[in-house]
């Protein structure tokens, strides 16, 4: 929903601020007062052409801001239009796109009376208008495309070119030869070998050096000697108690680390046969990790895959008959459910184009026809709504109407019969040609539409504005642009929300061109009366 509008320099408005509210709010005034404007600005914010020409004589540039509620949230969107260059566009203050905008524009905003911004006229949305009139579920046939993409993204996974799928074939089992004939069972094997290939390696060092270290601690005069020594001496001496128990520990295990290294020793053998294989194998496990995975595990998790798709290549007739069966199944599937959603279109087609001709008869369009056409291909997603607006002439689609009152009277009828839509919603021209009942017919159906939706109006007609429940008043006035000679004199556009007599006044007006007319204003109020009435409220 709108709530506020901004106009800067836009046309024949200076500066114009308007605060608006629910219902229906119509737009009145003066031919050439600049109401006209007021859905042009509306047209910028939600992505509109924007023009030079826009700008008002002398300004630099336009712009037009809008503060908008979305749900919950409220959003500004605004545009800016120079006399040279191109127009920049802003959301909630930042720069953005103007398509961003027309993102924005086709969740918040429809227009209707000229061609730009109207969602009705979009095949997509026809086609989505009459989905929800005649109540087609597109359950069925989502669930079937969905089946119909998985199978074929199966059928191409398996590859369908004989000669790239023997290559493969080729290259998968000399990798799984390869691995299976390096036994590859232990995720820690590579560790393993190390420590046992630097034992293999340094078996005469270590056997030396255990030597070396057998004999310093056990030998004369060696560590045990020396440490059994210092026992002796301070055996029995009182304040050494302590200090000769912590060395007979020390004995003991000097003595333990002296058997323990004999036993290692006597474990390692110069063994260079078995040096070579580990060394051997180890060189196998580098050349596997360098070619199938950083790891042996990963390595091992390659080999499974492996074998997987090789076994999934080798059955690949098997695959692909089972896949096409399922596929002839899935598309048998996808028919049938076509051909449902295609019947149940065909079928409401009658009944939406008679309801929205009910409408039309009654916005003086009498002998209008409405067509609602679903292509033959099933599931008839080729949906065309086409108007016949005069007796004689052929249908054509809503994008080819040339009389924009037409257009708008025609997506007003659609509005009413198919309800769901933005929540703002701007007819120009709607009252176009038409006066009498036909215009209290008109009024009553926007005032209808507003129980739901926003909606603006620009009207001619005194039964429309009398329906409203907002009015506002553009005139414009005439003044000098400046001092000087040569100044000249420059137009300005106002806006003015009219309550009490001013709206009794410019009803007047409206009926008969004299605000000040007795009768006219006795008209006016009873036509507000009346409205008043209708809906409860006063006027």
């Amino acid at each position: 929903m709108l709530l506020e509008l901004h106009i800067e320099d836009l046309g024949v408005i200076s500066s114009l601020d308007l605060v608006v509210g629910p219902g229906l709010t119509v737009f009145t005034g003066e031919t050439g007062a600049g109401k006209t404007m007021l859905v042009e600005a509306i047209s910028l914010l939600v992505g509109g052409r924007a023009d030079a020409t826009m700008v008002r004589a002398g300004a630099t540039e336009a712009r037009v801001e809008g503060r908008f509620l979305d749900g919950d949230d409220e959003i500004v969107l605004a545009r800016v239009i120079p006399v040279d260059g191109r127009s920049r566009a802003y959301v909630n203050g930042r720069l953005a796109t103007v398509s961003t905008l027309a993102e924005h524009g086709v969740r918040l905003v429809d227009i209707h009376g000229q061609h730009a911004h109207q969602s009705l006229l979009g095949t997509a949305a026809q086609r989505a208008a009459l989905d929800r009139f005649a109540s087609v579920d597109l359950e069925p046939l989502r669930r079937a495309r969905a089946r119909l993409t998985e199978i074929d993204a199966a059928l191409a996974a398996l590859g369908g070119d004989v000669r790239t799928r023997a290559r493969e074939i080729d290259l998968l089992r000399f990798q799984i030869d390869e691995l299976d004939a390096a036994e590859l069972t232990d995720a820690d094997e590579d560790e393993r070998l190390e420590e046992l290939e630097d034992v293999l390696s340094g078996a005469q060092a270590h056997r030396e050096a255990a030597s070396v270290a057998v004999d310093a601690l056990t030998s004369d005069a060696g560590a045990l000697d020396a440490v059994r020594s210092a026992i002796a001496a301070l055996g029995g001496r009182g304040p050494f108690a302590e200090l000769a128990g912590r060395l007979r520990a020390v004995a003991v295990e000097v003595d333990d680390v002296a058997a323990e290294v004999r036993r290692l020793v006597e474990s390692i053998d110069d063994d260079p046969a078995r040096l070579a294989e580990v060394t051997e194998r180890r060189q196998l496990l580098r050349n596997l990790r360098r070619k199938y995975g950083d790891t042996l595990g990963e390595v091992i998790e390659f080999r499974q895959r492996t074998r997987e798709r090789l076994d999934e290549l080798e059955g690949y007739d098997q695959a692909v008959d089972r896949l096409e069966h399922e596929r002839r199944v899935a598309l048998d599937d996808e028919r049938a459910a076509a051909a449902v959603v295609g019947a149940t279109r065909r079928a409401g087609t009658g009944r939406l184009a008679e309801s929205v001709q009910r409408g039309l008869r009654e916005l003086a369009m009498p002998r209008a026809e409405i067509v609602v056409s679903v292509g033959d291909d099933d599931p008839g997603d080729d949906v065309t709504f086409l108007l016949a607006a005069n007796p004689g002439s052929p249908p054509l689609p809503l994008t080819k109407v040339a009389s924009g009152g037409e257009l708008a009277r025609t997506m007003l009828a659609l509005r009413l019969v198919l309800i769901e839509a933005p929540g703002t919603l701007v007819f120009d021209e709607v009252d176009a040609g038409i006066g009498g009942s036909a215009a209290t017919a008109v009024g009553a159906a926007l005032a209808q539409l507003a129980t739901t939706h926003q909606v603006f109006v620009v009207t001619h007609l005194a039964q429309v504005a009398a329906m409203a429940d907002h009015q506002v008043l553009v005139t414009k006035q005439v003044s000098p642009a400046g001092r000087g000679a040569g100044a000249g004199e420059v137009t300005v556009a106002r806006a003015t929300v009219l309550d009490g007599d001013d709206r009794v006044a410019e009803i007047a007006r409206m009926l008969s061109g004299s605000p000040d007319s007795p009768a006219a204003r006795e008209h006016a109020a009873e036509l507000l009366a009346a409205r008043g009435r209708r809906t409860g409220r006063r006027r």
